[in-house]
């Protein structure tokens, strides 16, 4: 799908089957990114999926600025930079879904380039999954199975690292 196609606000009524009323609220209320144009106003196919992610309860999403080096480009979220493939300049959104992050006890080597040590802050079990909710400068959360949370004898104030590839985040304007 094309990434730089615009709705307007009466196409996402259409998606979301809700009232073209309803969407200027959101917009207004600022739950949905819109850019004006004119007169007139256009939800990019980015800000559309970012409203979805946040209405689903996602986790992990941050606001964040493009940094670039030599080799590598970061989003940078507070002091943590989170290594990213974009061709997107200046604040962006981040988002990470919680299922693609991998916690270890240790390093290892792999073709991940986000490896982020920090402390386990908080634990959700629901059913047999659990949510892990790990400080690495700024709060993220993973999802595992309730069967390595316990093999891992993963508790509140356990040291990890947070995994990730570079693919696995997601970028927004």
């Amino acid at each position: 799908m094309d990434r730089d196609i615009l709705y307007t606000p009466d196409e996402i009524a259409q998606k979301l089957k809700i009232t073209k009323g309803t969407v200027y609220e959101m917009i207004k209320r600022g739950d949905l990114g819109a850019h004006r144009i004119g007169k007139h106003l256009r939800i990019s196919h980015n800000q559309f999926e970012l409203f979805l992610l946040k209405s689903k309860g996602a986790e992990n999403v941050y606001e964040a600025t493009i940094v670039r080096n030599e080799s590598e480009t970061f989003a940078k979220i507070g002091q943590v930079g989170i290594n990213v493939h974009t061709e997107l300049e200046g604040c962006v959104k981040v988002s990470i879904r919680p299922e693609d992050i991998i916690l270890s006890k240790g390093t290892f080597l792999s073709s991940a380039r986000n490896v982020h040590r920090g402390v386990v802050t908080d634990v959700i079990i629901d059913g047999n999954c659990a949510s892990v909710v790990i400080d690495i400068g700024i709060p993220i959360v993973a999802l595992i199975t309730k069967k390595s949370l316990d093999e891992m004898e993963i508790v509140t104030g356990t040291e990890l690292y947070a995994v990730f590839k570079t693919m696995a985040v997601k970028l927004y304007k």
